[in-house]
């Protein structure tokens, strides 16, 4: 006899755990608490911004198999926020619970070439690239792609970290030193009108919510703004939409899965990197959509039904970054910011602010986007002003 659909459901009042202990974890467990269950967080570092919510915070490093393997023992499902965790560790948890997103997605996207290969292996639109090995390998990969184009390390980079852009032949040698690695990955240079992200939830039982397109501005490397809807084209949403379904079904995702693009100036839709976890683009989901990334996070991995991805109305996101703190000499004036009664503060729990360190975000929802965005960057100047 088949089991009934709910005896897979991992029902409220049982323990999730979370591999990484940073503030998207933090989220996910203020969005699992809401929903009633109880968190347990596993990471090499304690007083954490997700540890402060959780339940439960163990500290150990992910090599540790037997700590591993312990802390699975006390929870019903695992999940992360952090894609930097070693395939031995997601290995020794799976024996004893579920992982999801599973340990074979992690595998593919914490490494960039791997990545690469994966969707371009089944058809679907990535930045040129070659893989690189050696100073030899990167000087026959710039003549194929040309340049301008960006080396980066193949694992473990994010935020601009473990990347160079190069511009000319005489680059190449110090470019390549410079990332201290054996292996790498040269991208081609693309020349795109805007960046956009689209967020897929995927549930147990292979239903699907989506968030986005989302459009995503920048600064030195680092997400500055998220704004929704998207202003692109039609065309241009349902082609990114449809990309992000099919890089979803692809991988097998069961829980978050965030697709970033680049969009070119003839309209092509190329995905430039993906995460198997919520993303910072959809922290604007929180208090402008009806069900935000983080509690479809939870809902996907516990075999709930999803819930509605529509939105309020358009919204913005304005990251706050450790230069806040610097600009204002000492602690934000927060209460300037608030004035606007439409702003939503989220902070991260974290103690030291540094230069290009995310500390927190804004959110807001307007009556258009242009107001919506306007809204976030006054309040997070307005953090700033000391008269």
């Amino acid at each position: 006899m088949s089991a009934s659909p709910s005896t897979s459901i991992i029902q409220p009042g049982s323990i999730l755990g979370v591999l990484g202990s940073g503030q998207l974890g933090r989220m996910f467990a203020i969005a699992a608490r809401r929903l009633g269950y109880r968190v347990h967080v596993y990471s090499p570092d304690d007083d954490t911004p997700t540890g402060q919510v959780a339940d439960l915070e163990i500290q150990g490093a992910y090599e540790d198999l037997d700590a591993v393997a312990a802390f699975a023992r006390g929870v019903s499902v695992v999940t992360f926020e952090f894609e930097n965790v070693p395939s031995a560790t997601t290995a020794a948890i799976d024996k004893i619970c579920p992982v999801r997103p599973g340990g074979h997605v992690l595998h593919t996207t914490q490494h960039r070439l791997r990545e690469k290969s994966f969707f371009a292996s089944r058809g679907l639109p990535v930045t040129p690239f070659r893989a690189v090995r050696s100073l030899v390998d990167l000087e026959q990969a710039a003549v194929e792609l040309g340049l301008p184009a960006v080396l980066k390390t193949a694992s473990w980079g994010y935020d601009g970290k473990g990347q160079v852009i190069l511009r000319q032949n005489s680059d190449l040698p110090q470019a390549w030193d410079s990332l201290k690695t054996d292996e790498g990955i040269l991208e081609a240079f693309i020349d795109y009108e805007c960046e956009a992200s689209v967020i897929v939830a995927r549930g147990l039982n292979g239903e699907m919510a989506i968030y986005g397109p989302l459009r995503n501005e920048h600064q030195h490397h680092i997400l500055d703004i998220t704004t929704f809807p998207s202003a692109l084209s039609e065309k241009i949403e349902k082609a990114a939409i449809e990309v992000a379904v099919q890089a979803t079904l692809a991988l097998d995702v069961v829980g978050i899965l965030c697709i970033e693009f680049f969009i070119t100036r003839s309209g092509d839709v190329l995905i430039n990197e993906v995460a198997p976890r919520p993303h910072n683009s959809g922290h604007v989901t929180i208090d402008g959509h009806v069900t935000c990334q983080f509690e479809q996070q939870v809902r996907a991995i516990c075999g709930l039904p999803l819930g509605s991805s529509a939105s309020h109305g358009p919204c913005a996101m304005a990251n706050l970054l450790g230069d806040v703190w610097v600009e204002a000499k000492g602690t934000p004036r927060w209460e300037r910011a608030l004035a606007n009664h439409s702003i939503k503060l989220h902070l991260y729990g974290k103690e030291a602010a540094r230069m290009g360190r995310k500390m927190g975000h804004l959110t807001t929802v307007g009556t258009s986007v242009a107001e919506a965005r306007q809204a976030v960057i006054t309040a997070r100047q307005n953090l700033m002003t000391n008269d």
